[in-house]
């Protein structure tokens, strides 16, 4: 019994078999597949498509000749198609690992060759590598043996295994060499371009940390311009810029003032006399003292000051105010003249000033360097280049009490370090005062000391303490003398008749002092031989008492 390949009809010879063809299936027209002939009977199909298109006739005889028809309806086309795909996989030669067929497309499976017949009844033929699309079968294998033999794979002998091609960079197998090579060619490609894109990134990095480090050194070098500005600045503030001294400020004064015309040029010539005989001296020329304001202050709270419950004042004290050789930064200086001044009107301290009269500025910058050499506070020294002579160095409470020291001259420092007050202020330095005043007790309203009077030093600026008020409202009130304030208005304090108005810049209320910091330079007597020298070793590390 022989089946009929389109329909499956069972006949019982070839015979039958033709003649079941050709009643049953030969209505319609017969077309070769590949390359569209038409008008030739079943068997020269057959025969057409065997000896012209042998090579595209794979998948055995029996497949081709479904191919060879073109159905009439649609439901012959899905049974005829069916029907003819089972029959040419039952028929097809099973294939192993170990003897493929010859050509790849045997390896499709039943799903894909019901789809490729389908395509080739009725699809033309197509080039899979660059989509072509030509009139025949015959065309397109020419075609794809010219133009992409390199992609063909070639063939392979019977009963041996394909070649298979793993990556060496990913491990993908291939079965055709060339696409390994492109495969492996776009590895490439890809690592070239992530090694440009990391010199550019490398490139970038450097760049910036160029960028970053030239952006370092100019703020180092401003910061280094910044700091020699403000060094600069603080030198010529605390005249160590070399600007020179008493002596060339006097002169360049003077000078412009004769050129302003305020000075006639006789009066240059004698006052630069008088103050190359007191540099020669070195002492003060007592022009810019004012004598006589204590007396006077007594007489005054005695008879008028009714607001006042109890008044302490210091010994006879001089005020010297600055010149125009040390105006801006000779206070320190004036205010060591003071306290020099009622030192050398008390017989207690006869001994150990042996007779000194008031130094000039210049002098007394030279006994500072002297007790520098003898060894007192080597570090304000070190600070000060060890050199005063000849520059405009700005003193203070250090420097004063190194100097009183070193003459002999008992004396301590007291810091008032921070405000012990509300808004700032320094109300224990008052009682400070008020106790150092009152230890010598007395009934009266106006109690006048021996005290030498008290250095004051904050930022900026110093002034002398000569007498402290307690009011009737029990408030206090200390009596300032200021270096800043000329002999003209010191003089209103002598007369007998003046006014509070004249007081008010000597009175300075507890809300009047709001500096951060306050030091004072207090005597206390002469010291002993053993006691300055035990003064002189202590001041290798100077320390201050602190308050609070």
């Amino acid at each position: 019994m022989l089946p009929c390949d389109i329909c499956g009809e069972m006949v019982t010879s070839e015979s039958d078999m033709k003649s079941h063809l050709l009643i049953v299936h030969m209505e319609n027209e017969v077309i070769c597949p590949f390359c569209k002939l038409s008008g030739v009977n079943y068997d020269e199909m057959c025969f057409h498509i065997e000896t012209a298109h042998f090579d595209q006739n794979a998948l055995g005889k029996n497949f081709e000749r479904v191919n060879l028809i073109q159905y009439g309806t649609s439901a012959d086309k899905d049974r005829t198609l069916q029907s003819t795909v089972e029959a040419c996989a039952s028929s097809r030669p099973k294939c192993s690992a170990q003897s493929p067929p010859k050509d790849g497309a045997l390896k499709q499976d039943s799903s894909q060759t019901k789809e490729s017949v389908y395509e080739t009844v009725h699809s033309p033929p197509e080039c899979p590598f660059c989509g072509k699309v030509e009139e025949c079968s015959q065309d397109i294998e020419n075609h794809m043996k010219t133009k992409h033999v390199s992609l063909l794979d070639p063939p392979l002998e019977e009963g041996c295994d394909q070649p298979l091609y793993d990556c060496p960079m990913c491990g993908l197998i291939c079965t055709n060499y060339h696409i390994l090579q492109e495969h492996v060619d776009l590895h490439l490609e890809e690592r070239s371009f992530q090694q440009g894109m990391e010199r550019i990134q490398c490139s970038a990095d450097l760049e910036l940390a160029h960028q970053l480090q030239q952006e370092e050194a100019q703020k180092q070098s401003e910061e280094s311009r910044q700091e020699m500005e403000e060094f600069q600045q603080l030198q010529r503030q605390y005249g160590l810029d070399g600007s020179g001294g008493y002596k060339q400020q006097q002169l360049q004064t003077m000078e412009i003032e004769v050129n302003r015309g305020r000075m006639h040029p006789a009066e240059f010539h004698r006052r630069k006399a008088d103050l190359m005989e007191s540099l020669a001296v070195g002492i003060d020329d007592g022009k810019t003292k004012t004598s006589g304001i204590i007396e006077a202050l007594h007489i005054y709270y005695l008879s008028t000051a009714t607001d006042v419950r109890r008044v302490w004042l210091s010994a006879a004290v001089d005020h010297f105010h600055s010149s125009l050789g040390d105006k801006g930064w000779g206070c320190g200086y004036r205010n060591f003249q003071m306290l020099l001044s009622s030192l050398l009107q008390n017989e207690a301290y006869d001994d150990c000033l042996k007779g000194m009269s008031v130094p000039c500025i210049p002098k007394i910058q030279s006994m500072i360097e002297d007790a520098w050499k003898e060894g007192f506070d080597p570090q304000g020294a070190s600070q000060l280049n060890n050199r005063l002579q000849g520059t405009k160095a700005w003193i203070g409470a250090c420097e004063v009490f190194t100097l009183l020291t070193s003459l002999g001259v008992k004396c301590r420092i007291v810091d008032f370090h921070k405000a012990t007050g509300p808004t700032g202020t320094h109300p224990r330095l008052f009682e400070w005062i008020l106790n150092y005043y009152s230890e010598q007790e007395g009934s009266a309203k106006v109690v006048c000391t021996s005290k030498p009077p008290v250095y004051l030093q904050h930022q900026g600026h110093s002034r002398t303490i000569v007498g402290i008020e307690e009011r009737k409202n029990r408030t206090l009130c200390l009596l300032i003398f200021d270096p800043g304030c000329p002999s003209r208005e010191m003089q209103k304090l002598l007369k007998q008749d003046f006014e509070d108005t004249s007081l008010k810049q000597l009175r300075k209320f507890v809300g009047n002092l709001k500096h951060k910091q306050y030091q004072i330079v207090a005597v206390e007597g002469a010291l002993s031989p053993e006691e300055k020298v035990a003064r002189r070793q202590a001041s290798q590390v100077f320390t201050a008492e602190k308050i609070p």
